[in-house]
């Protein structure tokens, strides 16, 4: 474990209830597992986990960012507001600019955060879980899809980060 349970900021999680905090809770239980699994680390974040592969936990939180943003800002507020990593011309930018150094990886804990509040604030405001977006790939999505898509993108992506982590420093836990 990372941390005793009764620390954990995941132990409150919902297990009955109403849909939308139910989501609320799983996904912000997912992000939190994250932050956990990234937790002491700062330039040791960038690691390579098995070269040539570019990923590493420093590139996972930069592509959150980017996912984050693109489903609530993009998608489902309909705003202009490119990735902040990746891009047509670099579409791996998240993994490849991870790179060991104090500031990429301040920058990139700022930017998870900034999106993971502007998402949290969203779907505070939105009047219940039809509200819906055009996605250029899937096409009408509504925002319980998302948020049943961030925490599958989330699960997915942490069962990369108890990898990483263990490659790192040996830390493996919930």
């Amino acid at each position: 474990m990372f941390l005793p349970e009764d620390r954990d900021p995941r132990a409150g999680t919902r297990t009955t209830g109403a849909e939308l905090p139910m989501l609320r809770d799983m996904l912000a239980a997912q992000r939190a597992t994250l932050e956990l699994k990234c937790a002491g680390l700062d330039a040791e974040l960038a690691r390579r986990a098995v070269p040539p592969s570019t990923l590493s936990l420093l590139g996972l939180v930069r592509h959150l960012a980017d996912v984050e943003r693109r489903w609530f800002r993009q998608v489902l507020a309909g705003a202009d507001a490119p990735p902040r990593y990746s891009s047509a011309t670099d579409p791996d930018g998240d993994f490849d600019g991870a790179v060991p150094d104090a500031e990429v990886v301040a920058e990139a804990w700022r930017s998870w955060r900034d999106e993971v509040a502007y998402a949290d604030r969203f779907v505070a405001a939105a009047p219940d879980l039809d509200v819906t977006g055009t996605d250029s790939w899937r096409g009408t999505v509504s925002l319980r899809w998302v948020l049943l898509h961030l925490i599958e993108e989330y699960a997915r992506h942490n069962g990369h980060a108890d990898l990483l982590r263990e490659r790192t420093d040996g830390a493996r836990g919930l």
